[in-house]
């Protein structure tokens, strides 16, 4: 597996070594040692599935007192997948770093706790799965707005319009959004 911090240093794009022949392939998707190496002592508690259609738009989320790391990978189709800096303390609070993932570059990302998460399905559908480290808490949850001026995050244009919940489409701005007071999570 190949680590790599992007602009957000404790946010990493992982790429595995996949095997492959006429069969298929085989690649190895996660090792507790190598993932604390690269990205830190975490504990993952709970795994998660969703299918989306082209233009749909998760996100961007976060739990605040019981924050999420993910690591997220695409297994049919492909997203561009965004990650935006709640932590207040951090240089990089309020940036935004983003990826192309998909079943065939099979590319994960490491969202660390403290990040608001989305994600924008690129292709005709997509299947995303992702392991947490805490459990989702629905009476904790954010949206932070898809399109904050502020935030400024470059989505991909695609030919059709992008669809959000509507949770998703009121979603706070970043000035109203709840930060990370504290930088506890690197």
């Amino acid at each position: 597996m190949e680590y790599q911090k992007l602009a957000i240093p404790d946010v990493v794009l992982l790429t595995p070594k996949v095997f492959g022949d006429e069969r298929g392939f085989f690649m190895e998707t996660f090792r507790q040692s190598e993932f604390e190496k690269h990205c830190g002592n975490y504990e993952f508690v709970q795994d998660n599935h969703s299918s989306s259609t082209k233009g749909i738009l998760r996100g961007l989320h976060y739990q605040h007192q019981k924050p999420q790391g993910k690591l997220v990978r695409v297994v049919k189709g492909e997203v561009f997948d965004v990650a935006v800096d709640m932590r207040q303390s951090s240089p990089t609070f309020g940036k935004w770093v983003g990826a192309y993932l998909s079943a065939d570059n099979k590319r994960m990302l490491w969202v660390p706790p403290g990040f608001a998460h989305g994600f924008l399905v690129t292709s005709e559908s997509a299947e995303f799965v992702y392991k947490c480290t805490d459990y989702y808490n629905p009476g904790d949850e954010y949206s932070l707005l898809w399109n904050d001026e502020t935030v400024g995050v470059e989505w991909p244009q695609i030919d059709c319009e992008v669809v959000l919940s509507e949770k998703d489409g009121a979603g706070l701005l970043f000035s109203d959004a709840p930060p990370f007071l504290k930088n506890i999570f690197s």
